[in-house]
């Protein structure tokens, strides 16, 4: 095989509400914390065992898609949504201790809500009908506040 492959698919939680930050030269960024739980066996007492792991997101706008935009002001703690993107690692010496520092993080290229703003964070539907429901930011632009089914 020739090249090499960097992209990353996670579905998970969010465990914090979203931050959205804009750069000095006024490009919005969405920092996001996201957790996904696996399942396997404890090492000391072969017990089958949820484990959970934790992934930071950052989410740019997209050309003319407003990405970042639209997940900060949709999306709060709790909510089930779908990430993709390509994980990226930066680095910077830390002033305070003088060492190297880094930090992996998934940068997005796409955020799908997968359920409904009405959830709780338990899942458990409060008053809407319950179902998955796939959100994605139009590829022409704006995201229509009517074209939100929530």
């Amino acid at each position: 095989m020739a090249g090499s492959l960097n992209r990353v698919m996670l579905i998970g939680r969010l465990t914090r509400d979203p931050e959205l930050r804009y750069t000095p030269s006024g490009t919005a960024v969405c920092n996001l914390a996201l957790a996904t739980n696996r399942y396997g066996s404890d090492p000391a007492t072969g017990e089958r065992k949820e484990f959970t792991d934790y992934h930071d997101v950052v989410v740019w706008n997209q050309g003319t898609r407003k990405l970042a935009e639209t997940t900060a002001q949709y999306l709060q703690k709790g909510r089930l949504i779908y990430v993709e993107g390509r994980l990226q690692t930066r680095s910077w010496d830390d002033a305070q201790s003088g060492q190297k520092r880094y930090k992996t993080e998934v940068n997005a290229n796409d955020v799908q809500f997968l359920d409904s703003a009405g959830r709780q964070e338990g899942g458990a539907p409060s008053g809407d009908s319950g179902g998955a429901v796939p959100v994605s930011v139009p590829a022409g632009g704006d995201v229509d506040p009517d074209d939100i089914p929530f």
